[in-house]
């Protein structure tokens, strides 16, 4: 395959034993009934094909180098499939519009695709969410941002997908920052006790703060957190927030947020919207994989 999955990996901040072990495995799940049946019944050995990944519908990609980690899952029979992208990860395409091209034995690029698909779909439709969310709040300094709500074994892949789509990332998962919510609250019996547990633990971690109130975010900014999260306010309770935070600590919205009160939530002044759907709902970009004619 000549594509550089490596360089292309590398580049997307994406590790080749990650992103292969999820091709493997997907493709493996697709197969463990036993060979492509149909495709071994209708395509003779050794028949060459040519596919093109094309745009059903308008979106933003994501992905391209997970696509191309599934077909050289797929090429048992080493380096016989040639993989070319047409766009890169981040670009918007229309109707129509080519993704990527595939050419080798048909078998192979049959039996890939379904696979492909479902990984470049899902992590697209991702990356299209995003660029949403994006648009709506504009030019200001406000940036849209995932949770840990994503789909299981598929976290990395999605919050790359985020980035494709020009948002950025909250913590990866438990261990590289820490969160203080309601539940570490009641345990430890403040505020205060929570935080200082926390830097007992881990002086220097990021560590964010979640209130319900104002007044608890006049308790969190007591102790001093790198940021605030502000659960489920509305408008004017979030610009007495930013009033009372005064640039101190970077402050994140979150809870009950649409897409059409983006411009109006970033504009309160926090730094960050929270989204938990753009992981976990995102609807999955329509792509099409057509054979061409012989």
């Amino acid at each position: 395959m000549s594509f550089d999955l490596d360089a292309a990996l590398g580049a997307a901040d994406l590790k080749r034993d990650l992103v292969s072990r999820i091709a493997r495995e997907t493709l493996a799940e697709d197969l463990q009934w036993g060979p492509d049946i149909t495709t071994q019944a209708t395509i003779r050995s050794g028949q060459p094909g040519v596919a093109d990944v094309v745009a059903r519908k308008p979106g933003t990609i994501a992905g391209i180098p997970v696509a191309a980690a599934v077909v050289e899952a797929a090429d048992d029979h080493g380096a016989t499939v040639e993989f070319s992208a047409a766009i890169s990860d981040g670009d918007r395409v229309r109707p129509g519009d080519r993704v990527l091209t595939v050419e080798g034995p048909l078998s192979t690029l049959l039996t890939a695709e379904r696979t492909l698909l479902n990984l470049l779909s899902q992590l697209s439709g991702v990356a299209t969410l995003t660029a949403a969310w994006s648009d709506a709040i504009g030019d200001q300094s406000c940036k849209v941002r995932d949770t840990r709500k994503t789909v299981p074994g598929l976290r990395i892949l999605q919050k790359y997908a985020v980035r494709c789509g020009g948002g950025v990332n909250h913590r990866m998962g438990l261990g590289d920052a820490a969160l203080i919510k309601d539940n570490h609250v009641a345990a430890a019996g403040s505020v205060r006790a929570a935080y200082e547990a926390v830097r007992a633990v881990n002086p220097s971690i990021s560590c964010e703060i979640e209130c319900d109130t104002l007044d608890q975010v006049g308790e969190a900014l007591e102790v001093g957190p790198d940021l605030i999260l502000l659960d489920n306010m509305d408008t004017d309770q979030l610009r007495q927030a930013v009033a009372l935070a005064a640039g101190r600590v970077k402050l994140e919205a979150s809870g009950g947020l649409t897409l059409q009160d983006a411009a109006e939530v970033a504009a309160t002044g926090v730094d960050y919207i929270a989204v938990g759907e753009l992981t976990h709902s995102a609807p999955v970009l329509d792509l099409g994989f057509d054979l061409r004619s012989s």
